[in-house]
């Protein structure tokens, strides 16, 4: 009879661990924090334009900057917006005002490998487009 408790209660402990591990597992957030650059090609034939990325966790607040060619081939740096990252998601906008214009474009990806992959989304003549991106963080 004791043997039998014994099983039932060490079988109780089993199951309850297997509830607990995979949660804590979740709830392990990655730190992006550093220097990114990736290159898109260039408009109309145009040289290749080379991004660079600065991102900053504090706590659960995501900051940093793009720093990204700009019309007229001048480097330009836009603090990001609604900086978040949920587990290894990681997402941001880049809001840029130029020539009466602003376009807000909205990068989506994950973290993993010191890479982060997605998709920048953005409205270009009313329609809404995207593209992918991939960012590798650079080696100090």
């Amino acid at each position: 009879m004791k043997a039998n408790k014994f099983a039932t209660a060490l079988a109780g402990a089993i199951l309850v661990m297997g509830f607990l591990v995979p949660t804590q597992a979740q709830d392990t957030k990655v730190d992006p924090t550093g220097t990114y650059i990736w290159t898109v090609p260039g408009r109309n034939g145009g040289p290749d334009r080379t991004n660079t990325l600065a991102l900053k966790l504090d706590g659960d607040k995501l900051t940093g900057n793009l720093t990204a060619p700009g019309p007229g081939g001048q480097t330009t740096t836009t603090d990001i917006r609604n900086g978040k990252i949920t587990g290894a998601d990681v997402s941001f906008c880049v809001v840029r005002s130029f020539n009466d214009n602003t376009v807000t474009n909205k990068y989506s990806g994950a973290f993993a490998d010191s890479v982060i992959k997605g998709k920048m989304e953005f409205e270009r003549n009313g329609e809404a487009q995207s593209r992918d991106w991939e960012a590798k963080l650079e080696k100090k």
